[in-house]
């Protein structure tokens, strides 16, 4: 392989990864207090990859950093936190800067926020939203944890099934409240029953006078509130659905959920499946050590233990193994293997 393709194959593998450079550099104007170019080094930094910085940085230079980034602080930020930091993030935030942060985010994502923290962290949070905002958070807390109700939003395009393309592209130009990103509207009968999906891309392909019932989906899903999550990333998985409608127990439409909040539950899903197999239970790479050790220390006991009543079951043979050296070879293979099975 020749020196380019090597490093195009390097640059290739780490393409998406926070460098150690632009970390170094960020410190270096945290400790130096330089806002004004810590601003600048941020700036082009997606909020994932902000996240990943202040979870690689320690507790002091993390601390340093929010309050010198200020009021340039992002919502977004705060959903794509490890839970085991973002409390920590929150305290450190100042609460004009708290505020205006969650203000930015949508529904489901003020939910996902609220849903880990301790109370006095809700409290704070719930402080910052308006009215309208607060009361929607705390009737998505109310459903049960890991089900549709925490995982939807609730800012949804609906139309009436009667209407027509030029409709609802009259309607969607006029308002004023309409989410950032959505891929469907949801076509609706008079008492609010779901009946079907109309991506955008169909709706822009057609003539003005085209009914909207016309131009549904074929596959259309619809989520009860109460649905496990799990069940609800397994049917966009299945479907290959990119939005669904959530009802509540009359069937009327209560709010949305999109395919982004489907995968990471079922990256969750996946994740949490693989750590059970190991035995180490949930974790993340910025755990403290003593609740790692907590959590590690019972299978640990039980492999000393076992460990130990192994011992005593090859001292009872220490004359055959004295005998037959090959033995003391062939132990640690099959005591290997076995672990390995």
């Amino acid at each position: 392989m020749s020196e380019y393709e090597t490093d195009t194959f390097e640059s290739e593998d780490e393409v998406y990864e926070l460098s150690r450079r632009d970390v170094g550099a960020v410190l270096e104007a945290v400790e130096a207090g330089a806002r004004d170019e810590l601003i600048s080094l941020m700036e082009p930094m997606h909020a994932a990859d902000i996240a990943d910085l202040l979870e690689q940085i320690s507790s002091a230079d993390r601390y340093a950093l929010i309050e010198l980034y200020g009021v340039e602080f992002d919502g977004e930020i705060l959903s794509e936190l490890d839970e085991s930091i973002r409390e920590d993030v929150i305290s450190a935030l100042r609460p004009e800067v708290l505020a205006e942060a969650v203000r930015e985010l949508e529904s489901d994502d003020v939910v996902d926020l609220l849903e880990d923290l301790e109370q006095p962290q809700q409290d704070a949070i719930f402080s910052a939203l308006d009215d309208a905002d607060a009361m929607v958070a705390r009737q998505a807390l109310s459903y049960p944890e890991e089900s549709a109700g925490r995982m939807m939003q609730r800012e949804v395009v609906a139309a009436p099934e009667h209407w027509s393309v030029g409709d609802v592209i009259d309607f969607m130009r006029s308002s004023e409240d309409l989410p950032e990103q959505f891929y469907h509207v949801v076509l609706v009968d008079p008492r609010m029953h779901p009946v079907g999906n109309v991506t955008l891309g169909r709706i822009m392909g057609a003539p003005r006078k085209q009914p909207l019932s016309d131009l549904t989906e074929e596959v259309f899903q619809i989520i009860p509130v109460d649905q496990d999550e799990g069940d609800v990333a397994y049917a966009f998985n299945q479907y290959h659905l990119i939005s669904a409608p959530v009802v509540d127990d009359e069937g009327r439409l209560v709010g949305v959920i999109t395919i982004d909040d489907a995968m990471v539950v079922l990256d969750e899903e996946h994740e949490e499946d693989i750590l059970r197999l190991a035995g180490v239970g949930e974790g993340s790479l910025t755990d403290r050590v003593i609740s790692t050790t907590k959590r590690r220390f019972p299978w640990l006991a039980v492999n000393l233990v076992t460990a130990v009543l192994a011992s005593l079951v090859i001292a009872q043979f220490e004359g055959v193994i004295s005998d037959f050296v090959a033995l003391a070879v062939l132990m640690p293979i099959v005591a290997s293997m076995g672990g390995n099975a």
